[in-house]
């Protein structure tokens, strides 16, 4: 074999220092099980199990048949733009300048927009741990360092102004939060927004908010950043709460001063989102869209308020109520002091699928495990009962 080719290739530092996420193995191994005729119950991909509404479906395929199969611009469609200024100024009274507006490709393309913005090498970014795996990932991959910040039941899962000051050093400039959270499912006042945006502000540092989860609250409103904050960036999602995970379609809010440094970063990085997602999702905003939206909202709180007593039931602590969003964070400490062990005898032996808390950061991740509720409520059922099997069997 030619010598130039005998070697092991040789990749970027930053791709090798991006871990694995280890639900991907899990799920591999479910979808192997199914394929070999064993019954499933999938509790670890943070994806709704509903499909597409009907009415988002019929507006992406009209839109198929004008045409509309070219770039737009990379900010994204204006009549796109000017509904989600409406859908803020109708929810959360903001009045947001759609110029401020860019659909991305997902909220991942909003994160990695933000990021190359506002990440310098080696700078950091405060995060709280647990906390969604990719956002730390995507600082790594600009260059710059996530700094986790433990978070427990006492904070809600949450950084505060006290963390912050706490945590804050000379290569600090910002910190990145998610509301409602993932994977524990938290959500931050009003009050607390403020409280962040004041701390950060009085250190110079940027804020940067997660509200992909928006619409998915139960008991509570949850309230936008952009109420307290007219200068933080906000990454949302077509996704979770408007149930359009496929199409890879989200946006991102920034300051005015912002935008065109943004767009020029989007012009290079993806030229624009889906044409045909975009069409599809003006019909995002009716009324009769919206209807669809929350009746699922409201499966999606029947579906916690049966699985969170049922699990604590079987001696799962789950310390904090979740408020949004569509997970458990349990504490496994009771069984077993190895998230990953856990979750594969689950699989195994109950053929129930979760996801290991070692995928969202270090404290006391081998201790807890993620539960997503979305499956049906006779599916969640069946689930308790495999689940309080497995426990037996441990």
């Amino acid at each position: 074999m030619d010598s130039l080719h005998s070697h092991a290739p040789r990749y970027s530092r930053r791709s090798q220092d991006i871990a694995p996420l280890h639900v991907m193995a899990l799920l591999a191994r479910a979808n192997a099980l199914e394929q070999a005729g064993h019954d499933v119950i999938h509790l670890e991909i943070g994806e709704p199990d509903f499909t597409t509404a009907a009415p988002i479906v019929a507006a992406g395929q009209a839109a198929l048949a004008a045409g509309h199969t070219r770039y737009t611009a990379a900010r994204g469609l204006p009549a796109l733009r000017a509904a989600i200024a409406g859908f803020y100024a109708q929810r959360y009274g903001c009045v947001i300048d759609p110029e401020r507006i860019l659909v991305t490709p997902g909220g991942s393309g909003a994160l990695l927009l933000a990021s190359s913005l506002l990440v310098d090498p080696d700078k950091h970014w405060l995060l709280a741990d647990p906390g969604y795996p990719c956002n730390r990932h995507f600082l790594r991959l600009v260059e710059g360092a996530a700094q986790l910040v433990p978070v427990g039941a006492d904070t809600d899962y949450q950084l505060t102004p006290g963390l912050i000051d706490a945590c804050w050093d000379a290569d600090s400039v910002g910190a990145l939060v998610a509301s409602p959270a993932n994977p524990t499912g938290s959500v931050l006042s009003r009050a607390q927004l403020a409280g962040l945006s004041q701390a950060l502000h009085a250190r110079g540092g940027h804020l940067v908010v997660d509200e992909i989860y928006h619409g998915l609250t139960y008991g509570m409103d949850a309230h936008s950043v952009l109420e307290v904050d007219d200068s933080a960036f906000v990454l949302n999602s077509f996704s979770k709460y408007f149930g359009m995970t496929g199409w890879r379609l989200g946006w991102l809010v920034a300051p005015p001063a912002a935008v065109p440094e943004l767009e020029k970063l989007a012009q290079n990085l993806y030229i624009s989102a889906s044409t045909i997602a975009q069409h599809a999702a003006l019909a995002c905003f009716t009324p009769d869209s919206i209807a669809i939206f929350e009746a699922r909202r409201a499966e999606f709180q029947q579906r916690r308020d049966y699985l969170l007593p049922a699990l604590r039931a079987l001696g799962l602590n789950i310390a904090v109520e979740p408020q949004g969003a569509f997970y458990l964070y349990a504490d496994i400490s009771a069984f077993s002091d190895d998230a990953q062990a856990f979750c594969a005898h689950f699989l195994e032996t109950e053929h129930v699928a979760f996801t290991p808390g070692i995928d969202f950061g270090h404290h006391r991740a081998n201790q807890h495990v993620r539960i997503a509720y979305t499956q049906s409520l006779p599916r969640l059922e069946q689930a308790v009962e495999r689940i309080a099997r497995g426990l037996q069997r441990l």
